[in-house]
């Protein structure tokens, strides 16, 4: 059974930065996709950045695009995120997901294709 735990988050003042690790255990992350994915009050849950297993293969949102980036270290079985410029739009909570079976080279935006998902750590930014 995969498990999967975030942290990292906070509350950060509006153009500040802040860097999610999410620590994976009891599966083979390095042969999984991974996702941040958020949700904000009254929001459907947004695939904001993945990476394919190797990590050669990454997605951003529009949303987050310039701003974000996703990395791994399939050593140490974590995907990070960081997050920089932040706005108080990007509040919300953020969660890490692992989709088993994925396609490397159109990774999926779904939440219904990741199967593992974290309990997810909050992000306030204030203006």
């Amino acid at each position: 059974q995969v498990r999967l735990v975030e942290s990292g988050g906070g509350s950060v003042q509006a153009g500040g930065s802040l860097r999610l690790s999410c620590v994976a255990s009891g599966g083979i992350l390095s042969a999984t996709c991974m996702g941040w994915f958020r949700q904000g009050p009254g929001s459907e849950r947004e695939g904001i950045a993945l990476i394919s297993p190797s990590g050669g293969t990454k997605y951003y949102a529009e949303s987050v695009k310039g701003r974000a980036r996703i990395s791994r270290d399939n050593a140490e079985n974590t995907v990070f995120l960081e997050l920089n410029s932040l706005k108080p739009e990007d509040t919300a909570m953020y969660y890490c997901a692992a989709h088993m079976g994925c396609n490397i080279w159109n990774l999926s935006r779904r939440p219904s294709d990741y199967k593992y998902w974290g309990q997810g750590t909050q992000v306030t930014v204030s203006s």
